[in-house]
């Protein structure tokens, strides 16, 4: 399990009880009490999913998932898998709508993320669960899914 450093510092503020504090948290959840502002957040990490490739596999024949590609177009015109739709990190960083999302992922349908090497889909999943998705993030990356059997688009 990953785990999510926070850094905190202030230096000058309304309130003189933060005046010069500095905090620093490791945890995999941290809710924050911003009680100056009233507010409360909670911050959380994605993770890589436990499914196996087979159980992903499956789970596209069955059509109860999808699979989305969030390399960049360079990449994906360089090789990519026949079930993946294209949604590179860049896109998703620059902001999109939940209709956009909707397009490419039902709402019903669980949402495989790949990426080249297992990182950017991490970073793409946690900017997308605003969107309430069940989405779980593939540690392998395009090559691995290829030899693990994953049909290549043809070129």
């Amino acid at each position: 399990m990953p785990v999510v450093r926070f850094q905190f510092t202030i230096i000058r503020s309304q309130n003189p009880l933060f005046n010069g504090v500095h905090m620093s948290v490791s945890t995999r959840s941290i809710t924050l009490g911003l009680l100056a502002l009233g507010l409360c957040a909670t911050l959380t990490a994605a993770d890589h999913t436990k499914d196996s490739l087979t159980t992903v596999q499956e789970n596209l024949k069955a059509q109860k998932a999808v699979l989305i590609d969030v390399r960049e177009l360079d990449e994906w015109k360089e090789g990519h898998l026949s079930q993946a739709a294209l949604l590179p990190l860049s896109k998703i960083e620059a902001g999109m709508t939940a209709e956009e999302l909707e397009k490419l992922a039902p709402k019903d349908k669980i949402v495989y993320l790949h990426c080249a090497a297992g990182g950017r889909c991490v970073q793409a999943a946690e900017l997308l669960q605003k969107f309430g998705r069940e989405l779980r993030p593939l540690s392998p990356g395009y090559e691995d899914l290829v030899e693990a059997g994953f049909p290549k688009a043809k070129k």
